[in-house]
């Protein structure tokens, strides 16, 4: 092969989009490109090689398929981290699907407060970077808001919310896939408490919840705090929650109510597809089982076409629909919502005897964010961040954990699972790296099975050498377990 005036020329029997692979894979070994960067686009790549569209797009075809590009939906095309996947797990024995007590755990505790540690290094705290937000702006708005609408800003909103934020939350579900009135829209103080007055609404003590395994801890101790009984059903990073095994379990189990996180779950970054999806809708409403909805990940898509929700498949009112603003622009204006079908009017009374109402002065921001295009903007910019800055996360782990670690590749949202060779003691590994100034969530806290023991849950929300020198610290303690 052979360049002149930047324009490929074929030199033998190489044939032209090879040639172009080569040199784009060229690049790339060199660190031109590096993991997360978007390679230039087929018409840019065209004109500069005076080569055909054609023949640019044979040669990303054969890069994509040397896995050492992929393609995002509407973005373009990005050099792809060269890590080992985690493979689909094998199902347990249908026998090992039974309702466990759940048991508050001092550790989860331990964990939450040394992730909100600002004298230790943030490797697991699943929280964005307050780099990446619009602080600012949503400041400005804030103390407008409160000048322009005066007592509006000091007084309760009463459940269901205020309506110029339910009318903005009721617009936004369109691009989640369903469509619905701002009256069934109630706001709440997170997604968290969305999710508890989803449970509290579906189940009384004693119920049996099925969740996916592994499954974000803190929702396993608000089930335990609840009175209630999870049963653990198998999750993989690419379908989601097993369908099979689900189905099974309703057989064997009087099963309350379904809770899934359905875009890039905590902490498999796992998207299901949308048929599973209405699969998994279809087959609780069968059953008249509620299915509780976390998508609060679901704007975080590393494209530019937002992935659907169960919610839109539902055409019973069981499926209760939870999310908030926590992961994309405001985690401490604690500002969530349910759109809850036929337990809305239960969930509003049942937030009234808990807290009256959501703060007022965040909502009156938020709504003005979102009416005047703000979120949109920011969601534009913050998605190329968290993809890249999950990239190269996966690329740090790869060069510097032992040999055999693997994780997963979420096309979305900002964890990373990460899977240490066997005999590896996560919560070993969790202690040690506190001593060294890390936090990380340990595997075992998302099981209530004593599972995922080489297991560990990281944050790309920051990138940066600090950061990647604490991954590689992170690295050598693995090693040396």
């Amino acid at each position: 092969m052979t360049m002149i005036n930047g324009q490929i020329h074929s030199g033998g029997a190489t044939l032209l989009y090879e040639q172009v692979a080569l040199e784009i894979s060229g690049l790339i070994e060199q660190g031109t490109f590096r993991a997360g960067d978007r390679v230039p686009s087929i018409r840019q790549l065209s004109r500069r090689f005076d080569v055909s569209i054609n023949t640019v797009m044979q040669a990303y075809t054969l890069l994509e398929d040397q896995r050492l590009i992929e393609a995002r939906p509407q973005s373009g095309y990005y050099v792809r981290s060269r890590v080992p996947e985690i493979h689909e797990p094998e199902l347990p024995s249908r026998s090992f699907i039974k309702p466990a007590t759940v048991t508050i755990s001092e550790l989860c505790q331990q964990v939450m407060r040394n992730m909100m540690n600002r004298d230790l290094l943030p490797l697991g705290r699943a929280v964005p970077d307050s780099q990446n937000l619009p602080i600012d702006k949503l400041n400005r708005i804030m103390a407008s808001e409160l000048r322009r609408r005066g007592e509006e800003g000091v007084q309760y909103h009463m459940p269901p919310g205020y309506e110029r934020l339910r009318v903005q939350i009721a617009r936004r579900a369109i691009m989640a896939g369903f469509s619905t009135a701002p009256g069934d829209v109630l706001v709440t103080s997170g997604c968290v408490e969305a999710v508890l007055l989803a449970l509290r609404a579906t189940c009384r003590a004693g119920d049996t919840i099925a969740v996916e395994s592994p499954f974000y801890f803190n929702f396993l101790q608000m089930i335990a705090d609840l009175g209630l009984k999870a049963l653990e059903i198998p999750s993989t990073p690419r379908e989601g929650i097993s369908l099979e095994a689900l189905r099974y379990a309703i057989e064997q189990s009087k099963i309350s109510a379904c809770l899934v996180i359905s875009n890039f779950g905590n902490p498999l970054g796992s998207l299901m597809p949308e048929e599973r999806k209405r699969e998994l809708v279809e087959l609780l409403a069968r059953h008249e089982i509620p299915l509780i909805e976390d998508d609060i990940y679901g704007d975080l898509v590393f494209g530019n076409e937002r992935p659907g929700t169960a919610k839109s498949f539902d055409t019973k009112g069981l499926v209760i629909y939870c999310s908030s603003f926590s992961k994309t622009i405001a985690p401490g204006y604690r500002v969530g919502w349910a759109i809850a079908g036929r337990f809305q009017g239960e969930m509003e009374r049942l937030k009234m005897m808990m807290n009256i109402a959501t703060a007022s002065p965040t909502q009156l921001a938020l709504a003005e964010f979102l009416a005047t295009g703000g979120y949109d903007h920011h969601l534009r910019g913050f998605r190329r961040i968290l993809a890249r800055n999950l990239s190269q996360m996966a690329d740090a782990v790869a060069r510097y954990f032992p040999a055999g670690t693997r994780m997963t590749r979420p096309s979305g949202g900002f964890i990373l699972w990460v899977e240490m060779p066997p005999g590896t003691d996560a919560i070993r590994l969790y202690h040690q790296a506190l001593e060294r100034g890390i936090s990380i969530v340990p595997g075992p806290l998302f099981s209530l099975s004593n599972k995922y023991g080489n297991h560990i849950r990281l944050s790309a929300s920051r990138w940066d050498e600090q950061i990647e020198r604490g991954i590689k610290t992170l690295g050598e303690l693995a090693m040396a377990l």
